[in-house]
């Protein structure tokens, strides 16, 4: 029997494995702190890719593929950049393998390389470098330019999905002629991050932009996308990067302007990841497993026959065959289950356990009287519709069902958001289950550092829609013009 699901009331973190793994997203490898992507979850995945590359697009931006290995003196021309990913690099010393004198195999000490290559962990300094190249008047910007690709980053505590040592993102580098046009692109695709997660992942977020201790290595400034999980630790779902002239002057990447003086363009970078899938799973599902957006479903309605008997058999699935294909022409993503290995009350399970949003199911009864069941995943709720024209009613509740996940995230997170005006107040409602916490701060690292090491709580963002608000820091006194918002976070 397969392994139950733990409550996520029992224990969150195994409860998110177990789901991760039972609902076949993802398995572990043989490679310490890399995952292996199931089909299941590799079907999500493209679905998330497959909308925002039409955004970008939609936005101007074309695709492009940069190696995945870096000189590593690349990474020293950007003091800033270098320190951010020093202790994350992987790096490639040697090129060739030989036997070995007890007949296994090592490495060749005389295929050492000139110069060691960096792992990707991030692409700017390589992209920077070819820019200079691509990048000679004013004519040839904006440059605007997207990767999808994965990175390493060496991470010593692994998660799946949310923090593994490989994993798969998208990272968007541009170059502009000036800061006015790289901040506002550096805008424009934070707010396709935020209207993506909202009408795609139906997850509600928070913009913001980053304290500078929390800044992207090489950063001016970083702005972000927060959300919140089912146990009140905040993720961040996106990141969107002004990076001024620092790469530029560090790779040299200059234009000549109209005026025909020489200058640096400035440049933006921005990235989601497959932590996406982490937050998918974590902001919307229950202890029966996965609870899909139906955008991003890959199956959005499976059809469950109920034969009593062979002789049924041939007339529920020509009827299953018939509905399947009206609702696969209409544009539903749609599976009639053939599997003659399992009862039904198997297959409503596992159904419910890949978070399919709609199960219909279909018996003898049914086919006499022209109706069919059909049950919600989101609310379980159950309905008997007519099989005469299904398939707008049925397009109709998927919709349904995608503005009630959204709400009932954008609940959850407005009941776990609250002020604090002390410290202790501050340590309460850390210790009774976290959320959002808007709190004044006094604008110093030493502060930020301090909080972070007594309650393990950041500072997730400073909300662009902040309004100035004179206060004293929580820990310190000290005068604040504003608030803040603190949450424990992945």
């Amino acid at each position: 029997m397969a392994k139950e699901i733990t409550p996520r009331t029992q224990d969150y973190a195994q409860w998110y494995n177990d789901l991760v793994l039972r609902a076949g997203l993802a398995d572990y490898s043989a490679v310490r702190g890399c995952m292996i992507i199931k089909p299941y979850g590799f079907a999500i995945w493209e679905r998330i890719r497959d909308a925002l590359d039409g955004m970008f697009k939609e936005t101007g931006h074309s695709n492009a593929y940069f190696p995945l290995f870096i000189p590593k003196s690349f990474f020293s021309r950007e003091a800033t950049h270098v320190d951010g990913f020093a202790k994350e690099c992987a790096i490639v010393t040697h090129y060739r393998l030989r036997n070995g004198k007890d007949g296994g195999i090592e490495v060749d000490p005389e295929a050492r390389l000139d110069e060691e290559l960096i792992v990707r962990p991030t692409s700017e300094t390589i992209i920077w470098n070819t820019y200079r190249d691509w990048i000679q008047s004013y004519r040839d910007l904006p440059l605007l330019i997207n990767q999808w690709a994965n990175v390493v980053r060496w991470e010593m505590r692994t998660r799946l999905f949310l923090r593994t040592t490989e994993f798969l993102w998208q990272e968007g580098h541009t170059a502009h002629a000036t800061a006015e046009e790289a901040v506002e692109e550096t805008r424009k695709m934070l707010e396709v991050y935020d209207r993506f997660a909202r009408e795609w992942m139906s997850l509600p977020v928070i913009k913001g932009v980053k304290t500078e201790k929390e800044r992207f290595a090489g950063a001016i400034d970083t702005y972000c996308i927060e959300t919140l999980m089912q146990d009140g630790k905040a993720l961040q779902a996106g990141t969107s990067h002004f990076l001024g002239q620092n790469f530029a002057k560090a790779f040299d990447v200059q234009f000549t302007g109209v005026d025909g003086e020489r200058e640096f363009v400035w440049a933006t970078s921005w990235g989601v990841s497959t932590r996406l899938m982490g937050a998918l799973v974590m902001a919307h599902s229950d202890d029966d497993g996965l609870v899909l957006p139906p955008r991003l479903a890959p199956i959005q309605v499976t059809i469950i026959p109920i034969y009593k008997g062979s002789e049924s058999q041939t007339a529920l699935r020509e009827a299953g065959a018939r509905l399947e294909q009206e609702l696969r022409s209409a544009g539903v993503r749609v599976q009639f289950d053939h599997d003659d290995n399992h009862r039904a009350g198997y297959k409503f399970a596992e159904s419910e356990l890949k978070g399919i949003p709609i199960r219909l199911a279909l018996g003898m009864r049914d086919l006499e009287q022209g109706t069919i069941e059909v049950v919600r995943r989101d609310t379980r709720e159950k309905m008997l519709m007519q099989q005469a024209d299904l398939a707008p009613k049925i397009i109709h509740l998927l919709e349904a069902i995608q503005v009630n996940i959204y709400q009932k995230a954008l609940d959850f997170r407005n009941e776990n958001m609250h002020r604090a005006d002390s410290w202790e107040e501050f340590e309460r409602l850390l210790d009774r289950g976290g959320g959002f916490i808007s709190a004044h701060w006094d604008g110093t690292s030493e502060t930020e550092e301090l909080i972070k090491e007594r309650t393990k709580a950041t500072i997730r963002c400073i909300p662009l829609d902040n309004p100035v608000e004179s206060g004293h820091c929580i820990l310190t006194g000290a005068p604040s013009r504003q608030r803040v918002l603190f949450a424990r976070a992945y």
